[in-house]
């Protein structure tokens, strides 16, 4: 039988529709049942406390547990491989710092990369770095350091959480743009490095501002300047070094995300959930106290920074010929 014409339109505006009402059922009814965020870190440490700080956030709105899983190893590649591996349905997340936009360059053979197989989903917050001094240290300023390093090639000691942790990167970044010659000596960590510039062992460290500014404060290390584009309300007395070399300026940041190929409902729903957990005031309040910035991202635009800052670190190892340990 030959269906009217009219008939057939309708059917056909029916049949289209369906895709748009299951996306839409599809985003209401997540999740349905518990969903992980794997944090490829010890439990403790910032990027851990952060996942779990949100992870209760996304729990109360949605009404499923969204658990925190440690997998530290491997300068964070272990957990994010197993992450990305997994089913793209949204029910396994994971925590996404800037350490993976540098591990894409140094290692050729990794499961994954972090540009194209991931779906970003939200930046938790953008992080500064602070280039601190000992305070029996002969330099009151970033003119006045690159003046006393170029008067005593080789003989300034530049500590940082490892070979190429983002703290190395930053201060193999000065060097290049001033032209001077610093010993880097790596340690296990931010806090290790941080202390022999309190002891005096090292002169200089591209620290974090959550580490250094307690240290700042207490006067056991001069701040010469910070690492992004504009002062932080923290520190509002210490310059940025883009104020003297205007093309040096860079954040840290840690961000959530998943397995290429979530659907983008649940991409949406969990933007806006994690966004709405930022805007709180005790949030904003505590993080403006770090020192960190928050900046309430869209997955595109947390996408296009990890893409971004994978290509410009990238640059910075090659040129200084940056092997991991």
């Amino acid at each position: 039988m030959k269906l009217p014409r009219r008939h057939f339109l309708h059917l056909a505006a029916g049949a289209a529709a369906l895709p748009a009402v299951s996306r839409i059922a599809r985003a209401q009814s997540y999740p349905t049942r518990p969903v992980r965020i794997i944090a490829s870190a010890a439990a403790g440490t910032a990027m851990d406390v952060h996942g779990r700080l949100h992870g209760q956030w996304l729990s109360e709105r949605l009404g499923q547990p969204f658990i925190v899983e440690n997998r530290p190893g491997a300068a964070s590649t272990i957990g994010a491989a197993e992450a990305i591996r997994s089913r793209p349905d949204g029910y396994t997340l994971f925590l996404l710092p800037i350490s993976l936009a540098v591990t894409a360059n140094f290692y050729s053979k990794l499961p994954y990369n972090i540009v194209y197989d991931t779906s970003p989903i939200a930046l938790l917050y953008e992080a500064n770095y602070v280039m601190v001094v000992n305070p029996s240290f002969p330099v009151k300023s970033v003119p006045e350091f690159i003046a006393y390093v170029k008067a005593n090639p080789g003989k300034v000691n530049m500590g940082s959480q490892g070979v190429g942790s983002i703290g190395h990167l930053a201060g193999e970044l000065f060097k290049s743009m001033t032209g001077i010659d610093m010993v880097h000596v790596p340690y296990r960590s931010v806090a290790l490095a941080l202390a022999d510039v309190v002891s005096g062992q090292v002169q200089v460290q591209f620290a974090t501002s959550t580490d250094s500014i307690p240290q700042i404060r207490s006067g056991q290390v001069r701040a010469l300047a910070v690492s992004s584009a504009t002062r932080l309300p923290a520190l509002p007395d210490v310059p940025t070094v883009a104020e003297y070399l205007p093309d040096y300026a860079f954040d840290s940041w840690l961000g959530i995300a998943g397995p290429k190929n979530i659907p983008a409902e649940i991409v949406e729903v969990l933007n806006r959930e994690i966004n709405a957990s930022l805007a709180r005031p005790a949030i904003k309040a505590k993080y403006d106290d770090l020192g960190l910035r928050i900046h309430a991202a869209s997955p595109a635009d947390f996408g296009k920074l990890v893409a971004d800052d994978t290509e410009k670190w990238g640059k910075v190892i090659r040129a200084a010929n940056i092997k991991p340990d």
